[in-house]
């Protein structure tokens, strides 16, 4: 494995079923809870995390001014498809 930079060590509370499954995935895998840990929220991170970040970037550009009106883009979108904009 690649040398990483690692954060300081975290503590957190979990369910004791989402524990218990996680242990059971590091053991079948034969990797440490950690492993299983950064390989889900990796995973999470790539998904709904990405789009989270994504609508409060878009969100932020609408605050800025950065946005179009959305009756604007629809007369835009009917006039490409009706061939008046190439």
């Amino acid at each position: 494995m690649a040398d990483r930079e690692l954060s300081d060590p975290i503590t957190m509370r979990l369910p004791a079923d989402v524990l218990s499954e996680i242990e059971e995935i590091a053991g079948i895998c034969d990797r440490s809870r950690s492993w299983v840990f950064v390989r889900a929220l990796k995973s999470y991170l790539a998904a709904e995390g990405r789009e989270i970040i994504e609508l409060d970037r878009a969100r932020r550009d609408v605050d800025a001014g950065l946005g179009s009106d959305f009756d604007d883009v629809l007369d835009e979108v009917d006039a490409i498809a009706k061939g008046a904009v190439a």
